[in-house]
């Protein structure tokens, strides 16, 4: 049977159940129902496994309704009474074979509220057990691309890119070399304590997306909606009780639209951190604030920020990392050879390239001839170094000046943009007038949502893509069975309390009292699964995070890394998956990942890994 018509018997069954008769508990003999987590199948019963299989989970899990209010008591079932013998129950709901149906008469004993209830549990918990077979997610594959908004590269002849973290993806080893520097200057430079140098760098305890509360020194995640997560509020290195955060916020999660991060997330009282060479910083905030902290000394939130804030600046200003990296290209660029086959995949397809970057000619040119080779240059047919970003998208002010050789500065007027050149500086305005590449020919690839795509999105109407590198880490624990298991109970288990909740007697809400306890125990060991401090990036308990909301914004595909593009064919469309709203129905079976299970091409590019 397959996944998609026993999606449509779980629709039925949700929909249609409820016929003025209290219902019966389940027998151990559980339907086959599915989740959207789920295998198609009963191995036990000997049909046949299909391949087909779902990478997100059921928002509701399957149930009867409530009895009615004042109709005759619930009864007591085989869970709790011993198995009794009924009549063959035919099989089959109306279009499905092979789904027993649910009878909903029996002449058992009744049972008390807290037993039907807790039936009503296990019945569901056995359920979630029995379709969740080992490695229902493990297809999901991190070399996809996802799409927020329908694509066709056929239609696409310019391809742009960004250079740090897209056309070169550094490793992890670099943030302790920010992190340790900037350090450094915090103590030299702005005198703070010589004590602040026995913390080391945490490699995992932030996460890109974050927010900043300046004022009050504080690391939060914030959900699309402005809540803040309870239990990701952090001060120094120690999270903030729910309680406490309540008090500093007036009494809610809420962070008000006037306090929160401005459009390029750098807010008055509140900065959002969307970079990925933002993680030492939050890391250096977080470490300075705990160290004041935990000795007991007096200090200004806001001139920390600052200080900190300066420090990391000097890192990339005085040059260091560009120094480190062009000393070790082998240590601190990956996957180079992988940029080389996308760059010839796109020239040898007729597209024509170009690149803007705020990074400097010398270092560009030494990461590229690295990937790419000394000729690097011949790929693209635009080359533009220190623009500035994002004030090259939006100003009209600074003009294009050409680099020589040297790359020392020439002072002509550019009246065109030559292949083989390099220019500095510019915007966008001479950049479109000079070129005339506009709109939806254009895709651009870069990793800031703001600085990167924002503009060119809003403002112009060129493809964007980011370039999300979490998300291969992500896709792994996504593939877990533990992960499978715990978020589609915890979809269930909502599920239930939401179909239940009219059931308000004193043993009912104790129940209810157990499994709100259990819910949030399964949000956290979720959440832990990808961040002990914050969790996913995308998501919240259960609502997109800031970030991700950007992201859906601001792109209209993205990727871990721009290899990806090596799986699809030039001519390939990228169709959004269409979820239901919450006022849909969920009648259509597009949540089954078939993007994320299928990756054309992928076995002919395996070479390049």
């Amino acid at each position: 049977m397959s996944i998609k018509t026993v999606g449509t018997a779980l629709s039925r069954t949700l929909w249609t159940r409820g016929n003025g008769t209290p219902p019966v508990v389940r027998s151990s003999r559980v339907n086959r129902l599915s989740t959207t987590c789920g295998q198609s199948g009963g191995g036990k019963q000997g049909r046949e496994k299909t391949k087909e299989q779902s990478c997100s989970s059921s928002s509701d899990g399957p149930g009867e309704d409530v009895p009615p209010s004042g109709g005759e008591p619930p009864v007591r079932g085989a869970a709790a009474g011993g198995e009794k013998k009924r009549a063959k129950e035919p099989v089959g709901a109306p279009g499905v074979t092979g789904v027993r149906r649910r009878s909903f008469t029996s002449s058992t004993a009744p049972m008390d509220q807290r037993s039907y209830l807790w039936a009503r549990y296990n019945d569901l918990k056995r359920l979630v057990h029995d379709l969740i077979p080992p490695g229902t997610c493990n297809l999901l594959n991190p070399s996809t691309i996802y799409a927020n908004n329908e694509v066709s590269l056929a239609e696409v002849d310019i391809y742009g890119f960004d250079y740090d973290y897209t056309l070169a993806l550094y490793s992890n080893a670099l943030n302790t070399m920010i992190y340790n520097t900037a350090r450094g200057f915090l103590i030299e430079h702005f005198k703070y304590p010589e004590a602040i140098s026995k913390y080391d760098y945490i490699p995992n305890f932030a996460a890109r997306g974050l927010h900043y509360d300046i004022q009050k020194g504080l690391l939060m995640k914030i959900d699309a909606f402005h809540y803040i997560q309870p239990g990701t509020v952090y001060r120094g290195l120690s999270p903030l009780p729910d309680n406490e955060v309540l008090q500093l916020f007036g009494g809610t999660f809420h962070v008000p639209l006037q306090q929160d991060s401005g459009f390029y997330g750098k807010g008055p009282k509140v900065k959002q951190f969307m970079d990925i060479f933002s993680i030492p910083e939050m890391t250096l905030l977080a470490v300075a604030n705990d160290f004041f902290i935990t000795n007991d000394i007096e200090y200004d939130p806001v001139h920390l920020f600052k200080d900190v804030s300066e420090a990391i600046g000097m890192v990339h200003l005085k040059g260091y990392m560009y120094k480190w990296v062009m000393e070790d290209l082998d240590k601190f660029i990956l996957r180079g050879e992988e940029t080389d086959a996308v760059l010839h995949q796109l020239v040898s397809h007729g597209k024509k390239l170009f690149l803007i970057t705020n990074s400097p000619f010398s270092f560009v040119d030494k990461g590229m001839t690295h990937m790419v080779g000394k000729n690097w240059r011949d790929f693209f047919d635009v080359v533009i170094v220190q623009a500035d970003k994002p004030h090259f998208f939006t100003d009209c002010i600074k003009p294009f000046r050409r680099l020589d050789s040297n790359g020392d500065l020439r002072w002509e007027k550019i009246n065109s943009l030559d292949k083989g050149q390099v220019y500095k500086q510019g915007n966008l305005y001479d950049f479109l007038r000079l070129t005339g590449w506009r709109g939806s020919k254009v895709l651009y690839f870069g990793d800031h949502l703001y600085s990167d795509l924002a503009d060119l999105m809003l403002r112009h109407g060129w493809r964007t893509a980011a370039i999300v590198p979490e998300l291969e880490q992500e896709t792994k624990v996504v593939c877990t069975d533990r992960y499978a298991l715990n978020l589609t109970w915890l979809q269930a288990l909502t599920g239930l309390m939401e179909r239940l909740q009219t059931h308000r007697d004193s043993e009912s809400k104790q129940v209810f009292e157990e499994w709100q306890k259990e819910r949030e125990e399964l949000r956290v060991m979720t959440k832990n699964l990808f961040n002990p401090q914050f969790g996913s990036i995308f998501r919240t308990c259960h609502n997109p995070t800031y970030f991700s909301r950007r992201l859906c914004r601001f792109s209209d595909v993205y990727m871990t890394s721009l290899s990806c593009l090596l799986n699809y064919d030039l001519s390939y469309t990228f169709y959004p998956r269409r979820t239901p709203l919450q006022h849909e129905a969920p009648l259509w079976m597009d949540q089954l990942c078939t993007g994320c299970m299928k990756t054309p091409h992928l076995e002919e590019m395996s070479h390049i890994r």
